[in-house]
């Protein structure tokens, strides 16, 4: 993902809410979101060059999402995908399954939040190790830091928490958020460029642009009894939809 929000346990009816936008270059292949046939409780989609995932959820009862963290130069070649990172999370099983174990140092600079029934955590690796738990409460994540109030990180949460005070019903309302493609006039300025060369200074939540752009939004819902739906709506190069995909799961009480 490039930019987040989420509400965690911040309703009596929702447990947990994302609405989120995955930017990447369109030439990158990627599978839509599905349940994998391995493991097959795995709710996600798939970058197809490296194998991972950037956000998804299991039926065992874990959810994950991933940003890169910019401001650290290029990514070193050497290091292992962040997308392994949150496939070993939602599948719990491989070096990275245990989130309060797993070492982000084998990693290229990253936010990752990870969640289940209980608790929400969010860890990064820059400046240093970060690894603390969520209270109750709506956060935004972009390529910066948590809650770092960029331009369309503060929207974002402005559009979920406005949904959420709002009678927090019907999530894929929240998709019509994520579409918006211009450029909020508030929040700081980005300290430093992105690691991406064709991703603007500063960017909307959506990004429309033939080469760098968005290429899907997503919504994770799960509500107080387990009862979950992902929604992920997808877009061609010229920033219009292409497809989109809706499935609905249940978290173990």
């Amino acid at each position: 993902m490039c930019v987040l929000a989420l509400a965690w346990k911040a309703h009596p009816h929702w447990h947990l809410v994302m609405a989120g936008n995955r930017d990447e270059l369109h030439e990158r292949p990627a599978a839509a979101l599905a349940r994998w046939a391995h493991p097959d409780h795995v709710i996600a989609g798939r970058d197809l060059r490296s194998g991972g995932t950037w956000a998804g959820a299991s039926e065992q009862g874990r959810f994950a999402v991933v940003t890169n963290l910019r401001g650290y130069g290029a990514p070193l070649p050497d290091r292992a995908s962040r997308g392994a990172l949150v496939s070993d999370l939602l599948a719990g099983e491989g070096r990275y399954a245990d989130p309060d174990q797993v070492s982000c140092e084998d990693f290229n600079p990253l936010n990752l939040i990870v969640a289940d029934r209980d608790r929400a955590i969010f860890v990064s690796n820059r400046p240093g190790p970060i690894h603390s738990l969520l209270a109750p409460g709506i956060y935004g994540l972009s390529n910066g830091t948590l809650d770092e109030p960029w331009p369309k990180t503060l929207r974002l949460k402005e559009i979920l928490l406005d949904w959420v005070v709002g009678g927090a019903a019907e999530p894929e309302t929240l998709l019509d958020g994520l579409g918006e493609d211009h450029l909020p006039a508030v929040g700081l300025s980005l300290a430093t460029p992105s690691d991406v060369p064709q991703e603007p200074p500063q960017s909307p939540i959506f990004i429309r642009n033939p080469v760098y752009g968005t290429r899907c939004s997503t919504v994770v819902a799960i509500d107080v009894q387990g009862r979950g739906e992902i929604i992920e709506r997808r877009f061609s190069s010229a920033g219009d939809v292409s497809g989109e995909t809706r499935l609905r799961f249940f978290w173990p009480v």
